[in-house]
């Protein structure tokens, strides 16, 4: 199969003998790697007058780059970029991770330069990744072999960041969903989000989604520890290499999770924050939560999630907001009454 890229440039073409204009093209290619067929899509040059390949400056080494990185996808093996967040995330060198992890001293170094690792090795690197009660574990285990300055240090770092992820897992497998599929999400956008994805689970399954409680702040229902969370994170939280630990959350989601929240993801998450804000403001939890209190007097009243289950089982007789089009119609009205 191939695939146009817009993308026009010159280059010497050997078959045309003289400089021409190419696009760059996405083709399929089959390797054989351990006695296995892969099927690979890598960038080709392609002269725009004969149609033949053309080889350009950069385009080999794109090429071992792209299907390194397919390879490992398609047999689930860390990337180079994993094993640097490790690192960062850790505080912790090439060498004295090596060693933590129970690897030979220059492995690290090894995979850093494109060796691949063994799937074994792979696992090992992925949990420490995304678990930092496993990263403490390994550290534990191997302390004798790394110095005691490297041990404290990636022991610290470790415990830190134990303590920052301490939101539940259905929380976090929430949150780093929603990353995944919104791509940008502001702090209140998120917190509002949430509580979306809380009040129609529990109307839809007659459950909540995660045990954490809900407070009636001023800009509508807030869950603390996750603003806890993100306040930590200095700048986008997908830059930051301690998201590599929610990532590895997603996978763990039910069918029955995904479906809510992508009827959230395809219906609030169209809103910017402050609109979902307006929409939280008129609903009954919130207004009840915040009675006795001025439009700009704080509280962390509890919003608890037995009164917001209630609110959307209600909801659900009227509107049907297990479907997209029934969520549309109950947030074009909230609106309407907002406005």
């Amino acid at each position: 199969m191939i695939i146009m890229i817009e993308n026009r440039s010159k280059d010497f073409c050997i078959e045309c003998r003289k400089e021409t204009e190419y696009h760059l093209m996405k083709k399929d290619i089959i390797r054989t790697i351990k006695k296995k067929d892969y099927v690979f899509q890598i960038t080709v040059a392609v002269c725009m007058e004969c149609g033949m390949e053309m080889s350009i400056p950069g385009l080999i080494d794109k090429n071992i780059h792209e299907i390194d990185e397919q390879y490992r996808e398609e047999e689930g093996i860390v990337s180079i970029e994993d094993i640097e967040k490790l690192m960062k995330i850790y505080k912790i060198g090439k060498a004295p991770l090596s060693l933590a992890l129970g690897f030979g001293e220059v492995t690290i170094s090894r995979y850093l330069e494109g060796q691949i690792p063994s799937k074994d090795y792979s696992d090992i690197i992925k949990c420490a990744l995304i678990s930092p009660a496993y990263m403490k574990q390994k550290l534990t285990e191997n302390h004798g072999k790394i110095t005691e300055s490297a041990y404290k240090k990636a022991m610290a770092a470790a415990e830190s960041v134990e303590n920052l992820f301490s939101v539940s897992k259905e929380m976090l497998r929430v949150i780093a969903y929603l990353f995944e599929k919104l791509e940008e999400v502001t702090p209140l956008m998120l917190q509002k989000l949430l509580y979306f994805i809380q009040g129609i689970y529990s109307a839809l399954y007659g459950k909540p989604l995660f045990a954490e409680d809900c407070r009636a702040w001023i800009h509508g229902p807030v869950y603390p520890e996750v603003y806890n969370l993100l306040r930590d994170f200095k700048y986008n939280p997908i830059d930051d290499a301690r998201f590599a630990l929610l990532e590895g959350t997603i996978d763990t989601l039910t069918d029955d999770e995904k479906k809510v929240i992508d009827l959230i993801v395809n219906t609030f998450g169209l809103y910017g924050g402050k609109v979902l804000e307006r929409i939280t403001h008129n609903e009954d939890p919130w207004k009840e939560a915040r009675k006795g209190y001025g439009d700009n007097i704080p509280s962390s009243e509890l919003l608890s999630k037995e009164r917001i289950m209630k609110y959307y089982v209600a909801v659900n007789k009227k509107y049907s907001i297990g479907t997209e089009v029934g969520l549309r119609t109950y947030i074009h009205d909230m609106l309407d009454k907002a406005s």
